[in-house]
């Protein structure tokens, strides 16, 4: 359970209802709101038994609780509060826990305990199982209300059209981006293959936006999958992504990504070089970086299928990709060098790197600079580029600083395996070059000699 901020009002003084009112014990057990029994069962049918706190605590783990029913020592709200000698209240469970570390004192004041007994403090009890009871009430009313409103707006989507089916639908995507029951509601209700057949080839843009905005957010199965895969959907996605908002864009790659999980058959839906343009167009665009992420994730998961590198070497992807590495994140440079590792497997990949003037600069660059994985990446595409051509790749490793940082690498705690490939690395290099004169263009110190 995640820690809770505890309210600014006084201590002794908190709200137990749904309408603001502020009660104090004295008032609560006078009022009637806390009883001697063993705890406030709520009738009216919203619930028919009553609920363990622990279940309701759980299920209201976000919401602000009054300081009073926190734990001193958890930061929790108390489920079995016990109260010492010295008036200050704990959880049962924590108090135990101190006193068999050896400590005999208050936690809070941390004065010596005269009297080792613990009382229970069931008027305390009472309120906070009152408290929770309406707050889960409240919520559960709430859920009740967001669930039959998605029901109405499935119905009204099989009878209207035009803008009347575009306002529908943005409204069950704001409604399901916010309410996780709202999600069940539609998957529990035949609202997956309801809202994918609204997305066909003659589907207006400002409906497919809508559409997909609430599919990435419900959990499909695989019949639900396998509907959105056919052609024609997938074309009209690729559509969507080229020529929507970012908040669009990022929807519709997202979609696509879940869709393409663990599809090694079905990947040749997603060929289309319009997916591959568009996807480079979002990861290029600095101005949204959540786009680039979610650009480069999809690229990724395509690059990861050898039977699409080519087709995303032959788009000019490789030297687009190499241009952006200065202004990537380190989530997104991985990702990038995740591709391009990838793809320079391939010799037309291998050809279009070194074809590159910004790939060795670049890449020397990340070197022993963001993380021993992006380090690994860089120097498989550097020696992919390098044996191509050593003779032509090696004086502008030289000069663009690659001896140094290999001698880093070689001299630094990280995998053997990279070490290795910086030594053989470091002897490409420097096969142009006398000793002398390679240890001057390195700029290597007389330690590194």
């Amino acid at each position: 359970m995640p820690m809770y901020v505890p309210s600014r009002g006084r201590v002794e003084e908190f709200d137990v209802g749904g309408g603001g009112q502020v009660l104090d014990l004295e008032t609560a057990v006078k009022d009637g709101i806390l009883g001697g029994g063993g705890g406030v069962v709520v009738h009216g049918g919203a619930i028919e038994k009553k609920l363990s706190l622990r279940k309701m605590m759980e299920e209201l783990n976000s919401i602000e609780v009054p300081s009073v029913f926190i734990c001193p020592i958890s930061l929790e709200p108390m489920q079995d509060p016990v109260t010492l000698c010295t008036g200050q209240t704990y959880e049962r469970s924590n108090i135990l826990k101190w006193f068999s570390l050896g400590h005999f004192t208050c936690p809070t004041t941390m004065q010596e305990l005269w009297d080792d007994s613990i009382t229970p403090n069931s008027t305390l009890h009472q309120l906070i199982y009152s408290w929770f009871s309406q707050k889960y009430l409240a919520m559960k009313k709430r859920s009740e209300d967001v669930q039959g409103r998605v029901l109405e707006i499935l119905e009204t989507l099989k009878k209207v059209k035009g803008e009347a089916r575009v306002q529908a639908l943005k409204e069950l995507r704001q409604v399901v981006t916010a309410h996780d029951s709202a999600k069940k509601t539609v998957t529990n209700n035949s609202g997956v293959s309801l809202i994918t057949s609204l997305l066909g080839p003659f589907t207006k843009h400002v409906v497919a936006s809508e559409a997909i905005g609430i599919l990435v957010h419900l959990d499909l199965n695989s019949d639900g999958k396998a509907n959105l895969m056919q052609p024609n959907r997938i074309s009209l996605m690729v559509d969507t992504l080229n020529e929507g908002s970012i908040d669009t864009k990022i929807n519709c790659t997202k979609l696509l990504e879940l869709l393409m999980e663990g599809k090694d058959s079905e990947c040749e839906v997603l060929s289309s070089l319009s997916l591959f343009v568009g996807l480079l167009r979002i990861i290029k665009d600095k101005r949204h970086p959540n786009g680039v992420l979610s650009g480069l994730r999809l690229l990724k998961l395509i690059s990861s299928h050898e039977s699409l590198r080519n087709s995303i070497v032959g788009i000019g992807a490789i030297p687009q990709l190499v241009e952006v590495l200065p202004n990537l994140n380190a989530e997104c440079l991985e990702l990038a060098l995740v591709i391009l590792e990838a793809l320079s497997t391939l010799p037309e990949g291998a050809l279009a790197l070194m074809d590159c003037r910004s790939t060795i600069p670049n890449v020397v660059k990340l070197l022993m600079k963001v993380s021993e994985s992006c380090t690994q990446f860089a120097l498989s595409i550097l020696w992919a580029v390098c044996k191509l051509a050593p003779e032509k790749c090696s004086s502008v490793a030289v000069e663009a600083g690659l001896a140094a940082k290999l001698l880093l690498v070689i001299q630094s705690g990280c995998n053997p395996v990279l070490k290795q490939r910086s030594a053989e690395l470091l002897k490409l290099c420097s096969l142009n070059y006398s000793e002398t004169i390679f240890i001057s263009k390195c700029k290597l110190t007389k330690t590194m000699q």
